[in-house]
């Protein structure tokens, strides 16, 4: 098993990211996520390799039609890319790797190569604004921190982490995304919430959703 460091900074991403390989998934990565894949078919094996070889991300874009196994071309344009931190093969054939969201992402152009990998022209969205939570949303830190702790005790071990560290408690869109990723709706829901661009209205419609569905009252 290999951990796999980066220290890129945003310019050089630019520069390495004109042109991303695309993993299209019926799931949606958010920034500071945690994404496992088990990985078997071939064009995905080679540009897996490919990225832990030359150390780059790949993106992450939601399916809008099809099957993840079909090399569709029906996805959202904004994604998120995919660092690769961790790898096994316990079983010959299969991959397994554990990555960490990074930087979102606008496809511009893309093609479709004759093993059907999507690569794609890409574009990165600055991150979200540092933001404090304010006080009414105050709620939704304390569900977070909560959310944490429970999977910090049913969780022993480091590589079965579900939410990497560190932990974030105190930023509108660390909170945000982190409820986000386990709220229980639906993938397109999910996506429109990680494309939004300002960290405090995502958290509002969150905290709208969690008194709505009364997993905490006024």
């Amino acid at each position: 098993m290999t951990i796999i460091s980066n220290n890129a900074d945003t310019n050089e991403l630019t520069e390495l990211l004109q042109t991303v390989p695309l993993f299209l998934l019926s799931n949606v990565l958010f920034p500071n996520g945690v994404l496992r894949l088990r990985v078997f078919e071939q064009r995905y094996i080679d540009m897996v390799r490919q990225c832990m070889r030359e150390k780059k991300p790949f993106g992450v874009c939601l399916i809008t039609k099809g099957k993840e196994a079909n090399a569709p071309k029906d996805f959202v344009r904004v994604g998120c890319l995919a660092r690769i931190v961790d790898f096994d093969m316990e079983q010959l054939g299969v991959l397994e790797i554990r990555c960490n969201g990074e930087q979102r992402f606008e496809v511009q152009t893309f093609d479709v190569q004759k093993d059907g990998l999507v690569l794609a022209q890409v574009k990165l969205i600055e991150p979200d604004a540092v933001m404090a939570i304010p006080d009414e949303l105050q709620t939704c830190a304390s569900l977070a921190q909560e959310l944490v702790k429970e999977i910090e005790r049913k969780l022993d071990e480091e590589s079965n982490q579900v939410i990497a560290a560190p932990y974030e408690f105190e930023s509108a869109a660390w909170v945000g995304n982190r409820l986000c990723e386990v709220l229980p709706i639906s993938p397109a829901a999910r996506q429109e919430l990680m494309a939004l661009r300002d960290p405090l209205s995502r958290l509002n419609l969150v905290e709208q959703y969690l008194r709505n569905k009364q997993i905490f009252n006024s």
